[in-house]
């Protein structure tokens, strides 16, 4: 525990550093695209000129962008160290020369890797004084720490509310006068694997590691408006090997979880039932693809198309409710374990129950309605907020994740290591769960 806290403080330090150094790379480890963006922080007063509580507002400007197919990646985990490493340098290096700098530090998000979510309380008393860093220091320290289990590394920690005598919701009591101090914190834990491995490939590739996060959390700082990032929304981080789940209320994430399954395994269901291959399948589901079928789906008719040299066999068609039928029951099962995942969050029992779908396979036509479907909720397609610089072609739901880290990069929330903690205060006892632990604290 004492290791992570002081990694995470280092990262904390370096992400400083390349700051003040003005440039920092911005990397999207995904399961189909490895996305990088390079960041120039000029230092300027944020202009007012965006939507949200960040955009447009955010002091950086992005003046290099690149993505490469990804490869080794499964599940949003690393499976083959070799062929991420070359993957992240292709995707780097292209980023760097359309931005005509280096970079040498990077800030990572990544998805799956097992995520799991705790509430956290503490309470210390201040004596009547003002309350000032050691104090918060004391209370975070305070909180009774899960035993989580070994072969688990935190992620997040991040005090999600305090209260000072009855007055509860603040955002920060520096500075206020009061009795007794209590806090909420959110923590996520993900499989210590996963994130040993990502730090090991950004080693490889030259690269210095300045920060972690994950991808559920980094779509739903871009994807929700500040009203839902308020008043409480889930974001659906639909990519290619992997489905996060975010809930926000607050501006604070109070909840994360994440499906194993995605875009991809849409993509294999078209490539055996249709018996093409992986690309050609990729692109019918590109360009035809759907969950709804209506009358004129039976007559429209798509090549399979094929290089097999068997003339019949390549010049096959299938009808597009035919690709409809192969593609609706895979999505189906990836929105039921999403309600399962917010079904167990306890999502139902927060006052706003809107849902946001962003991530490259959220572009499904018809994919709004059947969410909401089976859902039960409000549902609607987000795309990242604006930033400065971004290209036209980085503006998609795929890049929710890559903008979200910027924003994170930028304006960090704050965590748990940036704090003094003292070094004796990590105990291991109780635990809830998060969302639930949320409505009966607040």
């Amino acid at each position: 525990m004492i290791e992570l806290y002081e990694s995470q403080r280092a990262m904390r330090n370096m992400r400083k550093a390349a700051m003040q150094r003005g440039v920092v790379a911005i990397l999207d480890v995904g399961s189909s695209k490895i996305a990088c963006l390079v960041l120039r922080f000029d230092g300027s007063d944020p202009a007012d000129d965006g939507i949200g509580s960040l955009a447009g507002q955010s002091g950086f400007r992005v003046i290099g962008a690149a993505t490469t197919r990804s490869r080794g990646v499964k599940f949003g985990e690393i499976s083959s160290m070799g062929e991420t490493e070359r993957a992240i340098r292709t995707a780097v290096q292209a980023a760097q020369k359309m931005a005509g700098i280096r970079v040498d530090h990077v800030i990572v998000c990544f998805s799956g890797a097992g995520p799991r979510s705790y509430g956290l309380a503490g309470q210390v008393d201040v004596m009547g004084v003002t309350v000032d860093e050691q104090d918060v220091a004391r209370v975070l320290s305070s909180c009774d720490v899960p035993d989580f289990g070994f072969g688990r590394e935190v992620l997040h920690a991040q005090p999600v509310n305090f209260a000072l005598d009855h007055r509860s919701g603040l955002d920060d009591p520096r500075g206020q006068i009061g009795n007794e101090l209590a806090c909420d914190m959110h923590m996520l834990t993900v499989d210590a694997q996963a994130i040993q491995n990502i730090a090991h490939c950004v080693k490889r590739c030259d690269l210095e590691l300045a920060g972690l996060a994950s991808s559920a959390y980094a779509a739903g700082v871009s994807a929700l408006v500040e009203d839902e990032q308020e008043l409480g929304a889930a974001c659906i981080d639909m990519g290619g090997g992997s489905t996060g789940v975010s809930i926000f209320m607050k501006k604070h994430m109070i909840f994360a979880d994440s499906v194993r399954m995605g875009g991809d395994h849409v993509t294999s269901d078209i490539s055996m039932g249709l018996q093409v291959p992986t690309a050609t399948a990729e692109r019918i589901k590109t360009f035809y693809g759907g969950v709804v079928a209506t009358g004129m789906d039976d007559r429209e008719m798509i090549e399979t198309g094929g290089e097999t040299g068997d003339w019949e066999h390549d010049r096959r068609t299938v009808s597009r409710a035919e690709l409809i039928g192969i593609m609706r029951p895979r999505v189906e099962e990836i929105l039921e374990e999403v309600r399962g995942c917010l079904d167990a969050a306890g999502f139902d029992h927060l006052p706003s129950q809107q849902i946001v779908l962003t991530g490259g396979a959220s572009q499904i036509p018809g994919l709004d309605g059947l969410a909401s479907r089976i859902l039960g909720h409000q549902v609607r397609l987000g795309r990242p907020l604006r930033v400065h610089g971004l290209p036209q072609a980085a503006t998609g739901p795929g890049f929710a994740g890559a903008v979200g880290l910027s924003l994170f990069a930028a304006h960090p929330q704050d965590e748990w290591w940036d704090f003094e903690i003292p070094v004796d205060k990590y105990p291991a006892r109780s635990f809830k769960r998060a969302v639930q632990w949320f409505r009966d604290n607040w």
